[in-house]
């Protein structure tokens, strides 16, 4: 596939929206209603804030390029239960008492027993990615404002 290449003076500022619409849209989008978060398991909060997370930390490591191979390992440092549980750590001081109480549920909802690690690790890890998707389905600009507080190269 052949993408034009374009460097930044050939973007014009009318191809892209001015970034109070872009908040405007994300701060009005709300992808189930509170009835339907009710309904959701923390482990089905977990199976889309691991896609999400995963996602975000793709982008945030793309550039500069690299090698195929040298993106995959970053990304599977960051990905890590340990990775995700110190993250949970670092973030902790911002998190609200509703966030808290999303967290404990992610914690909770774990049953199964990990094969590698500690117990405890995969328990954080499930709660972190529990957080991450019950903020990407209710509050796109808090999850974003709290991932930004994440410092991926100091975890790898």
């Amino acid at each position: 596939m052949n993408l034009p290449n374009l460097n930044q003076d050939q973007i014009k500022s009318s191809d892209t929206p001015p970034r109070g619409e872009i908040n405007a849209l994300a701060s009005s989008i709300n992808l189930v209603s509170a009835n339907q978060l009710k309904q959701l398991s923390p482990v089905a909060l977990a199976y889309v804030g691991d896609a999400v997370y995963e996602l975000f930390v793709r982008q945030e490591l793309l550039l500069p390029p690299k090698r195929i191979a040298d993106y995959h390992s970053q990304v599977v440092s960051q990905v890590r239960a340990e990775t995700q549980a110190a993250h949970l750590q670092d973030l902790e001081p911002y998190l609200t008492l509703a966030e808290q109480e999303i967290v404990r549920r992610g914690r909770n909802g774990v049953i199964s027993k990990p094969r590698r690690l500690p117990q405890k690790i995969y328990q954080q890890a499930s709660s972190f990615e529990t957080l991450i998707g019950y903020l990407h389905l209710t509050n796109p600009q808090r999850l974003q404002g709290l991932l930004v507080k994440l410092n991926l190269y100091q975890k790898t």
